[in-house]
């Protein structure tokens, strides 16, 4: 059975780990990404604060992904999705569907556009965000955390 909750403080670790699998499966355990991250593993707290929320996905009681919305630019009224990983051997199964439906619903009453960092060799990413419609930008917005992501996105509402 799977089911979605907000992330609870024993999550820390595991979505930590996760994430951080997700990035150096792809190459991707550089600088600039989510993997180096200060607050990677203590995502609970980061997400208790206003404006922010962070979903696990639980699979017979194993956490085996999350997503998260975050602000990321309050006066344009622009929020960020934030840390979409799904642990690899169950991707494909539309788990990843299931986490944008709840960050889209949570985006559309905060904020008038969602906007996403990542990288063009995450296809599989990048054809899911295309599909809710997520438009492609020609470089990032001014604010950027993840220095090296050459992908950006943004949907507006």
């Amino acid at each position: 059975m799977v089911k979605l909750r907000r992330i609870e403080e024993r999550d820390n670790q595991i979505i930590g780990e996760i994430v951080q699998q997700s990035l150096k499966e792809e190459g991707l355990d550089i600088p600039g990404t989510a993997y180096f991250d200060p607050y990677l593993f203590s995502l609970f707290d980061y997400y208790e604060k206003e404006n922010r929320e962070y979903w696990v996905l639980e699979k017979d009681g194993e956490v085996i992904g999350g997503i998260g919305v975050g602000p990321f630019d309050e006066e344009k009224g622009i929020g960020e999705i934030q840390k979409l990983y799904i642990v690899k051997a169950e991707r494909g199964q539309g788990y990843a569907h299931k986490l944008v439906n709840r960050a889209l619903e949570f985006g559309k009453e905060r904020y008038d556009a969602l906007y996403i960092e990542t990288f063009a060799s995450l296809s599989d990413a990048n054809h899911l965000y295309r599909q809710y419609g997520f438009k492609k930008l020609e470089a990032p917005l001014a604010g950027t955390e993840h220095s090296a992501c050459d992908t950006w996105l943004l949907l507006e509402f």
